[in-house]
């Protein structure tokens, strides 16, 4: 007979029942008071018998005879081990989802005449994906990001928070005397806007290649810098799904890939994209939960399905609505394996256009071209 202090702990009691079970039968483990009740009502609770001070021979003899009658309190001990363990796990994905809805933005940014909105449904308590919207150089730029972190769970989660930091405070700290130079022609405009989108991905992209490469993680963005006054708009896809532009018209453009998912190699190439949203104009920015979701026969909702729902609508939370309804009604409540993330943005009226608006110094910089920027070359699998 082993008599255990119950303040060490059902863990560290569990692991001396279990060593006694392999050193040979006859061996009972029971705990003992020192003070700490609530650890000898865990103790009790998981199936171990337990003994009072003093210790009385006669007790001793028929707690142990107990003991050996009923046999199973290492068994049950275990079971209310895992189950323990089980529910410190869940607490910890509490924690974590908690954490995490921190990182996505509690408001889109605004701008007269522009309208933004998100959908955003993880399929489990943590999430690969994100998306982001912020003011960039005093308020002159609109940034936001669409992302998809390979993988799912805490893993996933962990890195979706270092992306999204590393992608916000580079951009948000770039200065505005930083301007793209060279490459594509882009109007002075595009050009200033350009700075903070190629310092975010850049150095984002050059810290998770030589920092997390063993890691295995990569992610794919979209990321936008919006000009609300022109309605201009610079981008850089890593990789990413392709968003869509919708016309007042009816007729539909894709933005693809520019260059290849973050973190995968230190030194490549990244282009930039450009593309203007008149009046009445959408773009759609989606997740590949969106065009991967299965009905219960196992049947993508699939990319044409998704392009027949992206159509000319009077707002943005419209827009989201249409294709968030027709995916509801192809998964028909089957069970959701994969995140789905959608952001929106339409414009709505005529903001005032570049030839009303005189350039300021500050907007004019270089000559209005902009670098394929080295940093890493990959193809998405």
């Amino acid at each position: 007979m082993v008599l255990l202090a119950a303040s060490m702990g059902l863990a560290r009691a569990l692991v001396v029942s279990r060593r006694l079970a392999e050193v040979g039968a006859g061996h009972v483990a029971l705990v003992f008071d020192d003070g700490d009740l609530a650890a000898l009502e865990a103790c009790v609770r998981a199936g171990f018998d337990y003994v009072a001070r003093p210790f009385s021979p006669t007790l001793l003899r028929g707690r142990l005879l107990s003991a050996w009658e009923r046999g199973g309190g290492p068994v049950a001990a275990e079971r209310v081990a895992v189950e323990e363990t089980v529910r410190d796990y869940e607490h910890d994905l509490v924690v974590a989802h908690d954490v995490q809805a921190g990182f996505l933005p509690e408001a889109l940014p605004e701008a007269p005449g522009w309208e933004f909105a998100a959908r955003f449904r993880p399929a489990r308590l943590v999430s690969g994906d994100f998306y982001d919207g912020f003011e960039l150089l005093d308020g002159r730029r609109l940034g936001f990001v669409v992302a998809d972190v390979c993988d799912k769970g805490i893993g996933a989660a962990l890195f979706m928070a270092l992306i999204r930091t590393l992608l916000r405070h580079n951009a948000e700290h770039t200065p505005a005397t930083r301007v793209a130079d060279g490459g594509p022609a882009l109007s002075p405009r595009l050009a200033f806007g350009s700075g903070p989108l190629v310092q975010a991905v850049v150095d984002t992209n050059r810290y998770l290649a030589r920092n997390h490469l063993k890691q295995g993680y990569f992610a794919t963005v979209f990321f936008g810098v919006l000009d609300p006054l022109s309605g201009g708009l610079v981008y850089i896809n890593c990789g990413h799904n392709p968003p869509v532009v919708v016309r007042a018209d009816g007729t539909r453009t894709t933005l693809p890939p520019t260059g290849p998912a973050l973190g995968m190699l230190a030194d490549g190439e990244y282009r930039l994209g450009h593309v203007h949203l008149n009046p009445g104009d959408s773009l759609f920015a989606y997740t590949d939960g969106v065009v991967e979701a299965r009905d219960a026969r196992g049947r993508q909702f699939g990319a044409d399905a998704m392009l027949g729902a992206v159509r000319p609508r009077r707002s943005a939370e419209q827009l989201l609505e249409s294709v968030d309804g027709a995916l509801r009604r192809h998964v028909d409540g089957a069970v959701q394996f994969d995140d789905i993330t959608m952001l929106g943005l339409h414009r709505v009226d005529a903001a005032p256009m570049l030839g009303r608006v005189p350039l300021q110094p500050w907007e004019v910089g270089g000559s209005g071209r902009v670098p394929k920027h080295r940093a890493g070359v990959a193809r998405r699998s």
